[in-house]
């Protein structure tokens, strides 16, 4: 079971996509954070899904609010996916420690050796605000993380 709303979200250090350290804690009093675990780089839901958010980015990057995309992909590969797909928000690797992000906000997929599709909406005293874990064949709904948002 997925880390719960009025849960204190757990803190990580993870690299970003060109090498950047990114802490969850380094946001807390500034901005809210949408917090998105997504399974791998280069696969169709997950281009789909991030490609919406690129084209939607001004909902999730702006002044008060900050997107933050993980997955267990390498830096180097989500360097490379950030280019191909004009990704310019941060890609978090939690490649290694294979992932210790993800399994503590219990989306990790230990059989398939991936996060599965969680969104964490985590407000700016790092509590988790709205939370929603699909399948990995099951693409989440934008609107509803507009609609979390606008609720805090």
């Amino acid at each position: 079971m997925a880390i719960e709303v009025g849960t204190r979200a757990p803190d990580f250090e993870l690299k970003d996509n060109h090498g950047r350290t990114v802490r969850l804690s380094d946001f807390r009093g500034e901005k809210n954070v949408v917090l998105l675990f997504y399974p791998f780089a280069f696969t169709g839901v997950c281009a789909g899904e991030l490609g919406e958010l690129r084209d939607n980015q001004a909902a999730f990057v702006n002044d008060d609010t900050q997107l933050l995309a993980v997955s267990n992909d390498s830096i180097h590969t989500l360097r490379v996916f950030a280019e191909q797909e004009s990704l310019d928000y941060p890609l978090l690797s939690d490649f290694w420690k294979h992932g210790e992000a993800s399994r503590a906000y219990d989306v990790f997929d230990e059989e398939k050796g991936c996060a599965v599709r969680g969104t964490f909406i985590i407000d700016k005293e790092g509590v988790v605000r709205w939370t929603v874990v699909n399948a990995l064949p099951d693409a989440r709904d934008l609107g509803e993380y507009v609609k979390a948002l606008d609720a805090i």
